[in-house]
């Protein structure tokens, strides 16, 4: 069967229980429709990057998930109809990693941030030779300023 990773985002004026209540409902209802959760874990209540349904925070629910397409169909379709639930999103993987998400470690443990390798910033090869010295037809500089009357 395929592998999934669902996010749902739920009200924030819900208690954490209820949250959870809400995995176990849509590990359910992907149950019923022969499918099974691998593992889930709850990031709790995080800051939206912009409002939701007059919400700027929202509880945080994380699904693996191996089931055939039509359970996940059926578990988005009665997410978008609940009424405490926000937010879905569905990825389809090769395979699940392994370990907690990278929103349940530590900073220590994720490593570095970004692939740079022994790039330093501001060495961009895809812009090319950019000489900020030349300004075209102004020659760079705007000479001496006249006086307004």
């Amino acid at each position: 069967m395929p592998l999934y990773e669902h996010v749902l985002i739920a009200r924030q004026d819900l208690s954490n229980t209820q949250a959870e209540g809400l995995i176990e409902h849509f590990s359910t209802v992907l149950a019923d429709n022969g499918g099974k959760v691998v593992e889930h874990e709850y990031w709790g209540v995080r800051t939206l990057a912009y409002k939701i349904n007059k919400n700027r925070k929202g509880h945080y629910a994380f699904l693996r998930t191996d089931a055939p397409s039509a359970a996940v169909l059926e578990m988005e379709r009665l997410a978008r109809l609940h009424d405490d639930v926000m937010r879905v999103m569905t990825i389809r993987v090769d395979e699940h990693q392994e370990g907690p998400s990278v929103q349940m470690q530590k900073r220590e443990e994720r490593g570095e941030r970004g692939d740079r390798g022994d790039r330093p910033r501001g060495d961009r090869p895809d812009r090319g030779d950019r000489d900020r010295g030349d300004r075209g037809d102004r020659g760079g500089d705007r000479g001496e300023r006249r006086e307004r009357n």
